[in-house]
């Protein structure tokens, strides 16, 4: 019965980011709304819908580290190493990123990218061919929400789809670690 819910959940989902919509959706570390991050309409909405200033950057997933080479110029032999070895979830921001909507990326072209490791990311990942926003379910300055049940009704009521799998997020997930390349290769931990 699970993996038909999932299942259910992933094409419900894949219709509306087709479609240019919204997601609520579980993800390896918290809540998270998402959008096709391709889509620039929908990456306005995800940014309306928090309240956020458009030129702050977005995080992105991808579902494995061989989709980085379609989105990154060049991806610095470092940024290999902390994927692989990563023990917790891991945004990296790459610079000169490519093929993504503008509102992604920070005024440097640089944004957020982080290889997922969570069944219903990969899954749907896979199926929409594309990278998928993923911002806290909060308004912005707001603390993000540690459980679904904090998630406030602006929220729920502003995404066009929520993801009816709640006990898929870890209850104790935090936000992930970030780590900031340069263009030299050099880089900077921006939150632990």
């Amino acid at each position: 019965m699970k993996d038909r819910n999932i299942n259910s959940e992933i094409n419900s989902a894949l219709e509306v980011l087709k479609a240019g919509g919204t997601i609520l959706y579980p993800t390896d570390t918290i809540w998270g709304i998402g959008c096709d991050a391709t889509n620039s309409e929908a990456v306005q909405k995800v940014n309306a819908i928090k309240g956020r200033s458009d030129d702050k950057s977005l995080i992105v997933l991808l579902e494995n580290e061989n989709s980085l080479g379609k989105y990154v110029k060049d991806i610095p032999p470092a940024a290999w190493d902390l994927i692989e070895f990563a023990k917790k979830p891991l945004t990296i921001v790459y610079p000169g990123v490519v093929n993504m909507s503008a509102e992604i990326l920070a005024k440097d072209g640089s944004a957020g990218i982080r290889v997922v490791k969570h069944l219903f990311c990969e899954e749907i990942l896979a199926k929409l061919r594309k990278p998928i926003v993923s911002t806290s379910a909060n308004i912005s300055g707001m603390p993000s929400p540690s459980h679904f049940d904090e998630i406030s009704e602006e929220i729920l009521s502003a995404v066009d789809y929520i993801v009816n799998l709640p006990e898929s997020v870890d209850s104790n997930a935090l936000p992930s670690s970030i780590i900031k390349f340069n263009a030299d290769g050099s880089f900077k931990i921006i939150r632990k």
